[in-house]
């Protein structure tokens, strides 16, 4: 099993998913002061000397905040910035091949469907990513899972069970309401003006239902 005990994953609830943008660095800083708290890059289009130079500024970020920050499918640049972790896909690296290559490092998989997620149940990851729940433009020609996916992911995985697709405070009533504990973000916090003010919204959503 990992041996990666630095970042308890249960006690984390908001989880950004960003790719590179001219304001990375501030953006991120921002969404962190609002109540983010796992923070992924996920950038499939830049060079990889482009991905380290930013990766590691989010390194230094994040490790001043104390949030666990993730590099979506490349194990080697998250062993050049020494990421916490390393977030793959389906068609991605496999989860295998990152625990040799960084055995330390926390590891979180993808899943879209039942098949993908009876695969999960055998792999040495610390957690899954559940969705899309809604067909979203960051997964294009992907359809929606909807929620009774997610809800059979959260009641089966041992581990930590992170929603996707359309995440943001309106739908989370409903989603805690089913017995999701984890929320990914992208759009709502990507495309809004004040990141902090947004990501202060949707963790009072989270933690409020979460009491309720």
């Amino acid at each position: 099993m990992s041996q990666s005990t630095r970042f308890d994953l249960s006690s984390r609830r908001l989880y950004l998913c960003t790719p590179i943008r001219d304001d990375l660095a501030t953006f991120v800083s921002e969404a962190l002061k609002g109540g983010v708290d796992v923070i992924q890059l996920r950038e499939k289009k830049a060079e990889a000397r482009t991905i380290i130079r930013h990766a590691k500024e989010l390194k230094r970020i994040t490790l001043d905040f104390g949030v666990p920050f993730f590099i979506n499918d490349r194990p080697d640049i998250a062993l050049e910035v020494e990421a916490d972790g390393v977030h793959v896909g389906q068609d991605d690296v496999d989860v295998d091949l990152v625990r040799r290559i960084m055995p330390d490092v926390l590891v979180g998989l993808s899943t879209h469907g039942d098949e993908e997620l009876e695969g999960s149940l055998g792999k040495d990851v610390d957690y899954i990513s559940a969705g899309p729940i809604a067909a979203t433009p960051t997964k294009p020609g992907r359809l929606g899972t909807g929620v009774g996916y997610a809800v059979r992911a959260s009641s089966l995985s041992p581990k930590p069970v992170f929603v996707t697709g359309g995440v943001n405070p309106s739908v989370v009533k409903d989603l805690v309401s089913h017995g999701i504990r984890h929320f990914v973000v992208v759009r709502y916090l990507t495309e809004s003006p004040d990141p902090r003010l947004a990501a202060r919204q949707m963790r009072t959503a989270i933690d409020e239902n979460l009491a309720s």
